[in-house]
């Protein structure tokens, strides 16, 4: 257990650098943009949009900063671990793709299905 604890402080403070003070307000506002692109998929019910969902959320997150681009990592990661252990791993690596597609800021579009309503 201790071992875990300095890890995630060791981690926090190569990830916090220099902007200690923003990090934490990055992340709760990354967060925050992760569970938007979640509510968004839920209310467009759109077939094949998974992905796009996935690299929007993680893109208007790391947007934030170094706070925001770890709080993306981090749910993601907590996401596709959960959907591995409930037995939905079927496309796993594929929405792990979209996930750093969007952290690294590459355009969501590229997942964009077909008529996908544009509010979304």
């Amino acid at each position: 257990m201790k071992l875990l604890v300095a890890g995630l402080v060791l981690l926090l403070i190569v990830e916090i650098n220099a902007e200690w003070y923003t990090f934490p307000i990055e992340a709760v506002q990354g967060a925050w943009d992760m569970a938007q692109a979640y509510r968004d998929m839920r209310k467009a019910n759109w077939k094949d949009s998974d992905k796009y969902f996935h690299a929007r959320g993680n893109y208007e997150a790391a947007q934030r900063g170094a706070g925001g681009r770890w709080a993306a990592e981090v749910i993601s990661d907590a996401r596709e671990w959960s959907n591995g252990k409930s037995g939905g791993a079927g496309d796993t690596e594929e929405d792990q793709e979209a996930n750093r597609w969007g952290r690294e800021g590459g355009d969501p579009n590229r997942y964009r299905p077909a008529g996908l309503p544009d509010n979304y």
